[in-house]
C-alpha cells in the first residue's frame, strides 16, 4: 500500500504528536508499506520518499510563540502536494491545519480515501490567543476543525474515547472512527535495572512546559510540604514557560532540574526516580504518562475534566485536583511516608500498561487504513 502522510508538525520529538507520527510512520515502512511524508521538517529535506514544503510565516509575534514551543507549521506547495497524492492508495491528516486542508482538497478532487488524526484539542491552540478558559472560543475552534476538516475524511482516529466524546459534544460528528492508543514505544518496556536508593525523593514530570501542562502547581506542591528540602523534581521537556517554572522553583527554594532527554535519558531517568506526577489540564492521552507507567512509576495524575489521563489513575490516592497544590501535597507526602505503597499501586499500573503496547496500537492503525481503502473500493 502506498500511503501519504500530510504533517502540519514535524520535526523534533518534543511532543505527542511528533512522536505518534514517527512511530506510525516507522511501523508502516517496517512492514513493507510505503510511505510518503510531506512536512516542514527540513532535516528530512533529500532523504527517500520524504518531501519538504516551506515554514508558515505568521508574522513577528506567532511566530516567536511556534519557536518558543518547538514548532515549525507548514505552509501548502499544492503542485508538491499534487504530484505525492496522486501516486497514493489512500491519505492520512496528521492534524487540521493549512498543509492537511490543502491536502484535503486534492485528495477529494482525486476520489482518494482519506483518514485523519485527532491529534489537536481546542485548547492546544487557544492557550496560546490567551482564551483557554473560554469554552465560546474553544466551541468555534471545534466546529472549524469539523467544517474544514474532519466531516470531510472517510475515518477519524481518536487516540482515546474521552476525545471522541469530546468532539461528538461540540460538532456532533458521525464520520466513522477508530480509538486506537498512539501506543508506547517497546523501548520503554524494557526490564528496569535494580534502582538505588535516591538521596533525595525524586518526582519526575514530563511534558512541554506551556500553560495547559500546568507544572507550576507541582512546585507549589513541593514547596508546601514539610519534606521539601528531602524532595528533588526533574521537569523532562522544555517549551515557553521555562523561565517562569525556573523563577518559580527558584523562589520557592524547590530543587528542579529542567531538561530535554533523549529516549534513552528519559528512560534511565523514570528508572531512577520515585514518583511520576502528570499535572496537565489539557491532555488527550499523555504518552508521556504512558511511558512512566510503563517504566514501572506510580502515577499521581490531575483530575481535569479536560484530560484523558485522569482515567489512566488506580485510585483516589493517585488522583489530585487539579491546580489545587494543597491536594498534590498531600498525595505526594502519603508516598514519601509509606514507599511500600508506592509498590502497591505500581503493581495495579502495571496491569493497565498492557493496552500501551505500541505493536497492537500501529497494528490497529494499519488495519484502519487498510479497512478504509477496501471501503472507498466498494
Amino acid at each position: 500500500m502506498k500511503i501519504a502522510i500530510i504533517c502540519d508538525v514535524l520535526g523534533k520529538a518534543n511532543n505527542g504528536t511528533v512522536i505518534a507520527t514517527i512511530n506510525l510512520i516507522n511501523y508502516l515502512r517496517d512492514k513493507g508499506h510505503t510511505v510518503y511524508v510531506v512536512s516542514p521538517d527540513k532535516t528530512k529535506e533529500g532523504l527517500g520518499d520524504y518531501f519538504t514544503v516551506p515554514t508558515l510565516n505568521l508574522g513577528a509575534p506567532l511566530n516567536r510563540v511556534l519557536k518558543n514551543n518547538g514548532v515549525a507549521l507548514a505552509k501548502p506547495d499544492k503542485k508538491l502536494l499534487q504530484s505525492v497524492i496522486e501516486k497514493a492508495d489512500i491519505v492520512h491528516l496528521q492534524i487540521p491545519f493549512m498543509l492537511s486542508r490543502s491536502a484535503l482538497k486534492i485528495a477529494l478532487r482525486l476520489n482518494k480515501p482519506i483518514t485523519a488524526s485527532f491529534h489537536c484539542q481546542a485548547e492546544n491552540f487557544t492557550s496560546h490567543i490567551g482564551a483557554i478558559n473560554i469554552p465560546f472560543i474553544n466551541h468555534l475552534v471545534y466546529k472549524n476543525f469539523y467544517r474544514k476538516v474532519y466531516r470531510k475524511v472517510d475515518a477519524i482516529h481518536y487516540p482515546t474515547e474521552f476525545i471522541r466524546q469530546v468532539f461528538h459534544q461540540h460538532t456532533r460528528c458521525e464520520i466513522p472512527y477508530y480509538v486506537i492508543s498512539n501506543g508506547v514505544n517497546d523501548d520503554f518496556f524494557a526490564e528496569p535495572p535494580k534502582r538505588e536508593e535516591n538521596e533525595k525523593f525524586t518526582i519526575i514530570c514530563a511534558g512541554r512546559y506551556s500553560k495547559e501542562k500546568a507544572q507550576a502547581v507541582l512546585i507549589r506542591a513541593v514547596a508546601r510540604s514539610k519534606y521539601r528540602d528531602n524532595i528533588r523534581v526533574i521537569f523532562a521537556g522544555d517549551g515557553p514557560m521555562r523561565k517562569k517554572l525556573q523563577r518559580l522553583s527558584n523562589k520557592n527554594n524547590v530543587e528542579c532540574e529542567y531538561r530535554f532527554f533523549s529516549r534513552s535519558g528519559l528512560i534511565d531517568a523514570f528508572h531512577g526516580s520515585d514518583l511520576y506526577v502528570h499535572t496537565a489540564i489539557i491532555e488527550i492521552e499523555a504518552i508521556a504518562c504512558m511511558e512512566a507507567i510503563v517504566c514501572g512509576l506510580t502515577a499521581v495524575i490531575s483530575d481535569s475534566e479536560r484530560s484523558a489521563t485522569r482515567f489512566f489513575a488506580v485510585g483516589d490516592r493517585t488522583l489530585f485536583r487539579k491546580n489545587d497544590a494543597q491536594d498534590l501535597c498531600e498525595k505526594i507526602e502519603y508516598f514519601y511516608e509509606n514507599r511500600d505503597k508506592i509498590e502497591e499501586y505500581r503493581k495495579k499500573y502495571e496491569v493497565r500498561s498492557r493496552a500501551f503496547g505500541l505493536g497492537d496500537c500501529m497494528e490497529q492503525m494499519e488495519k484502519m487504513l487498510t479497512q478504509t481503502v477496501e471501503k472507498k473500493r466498494k
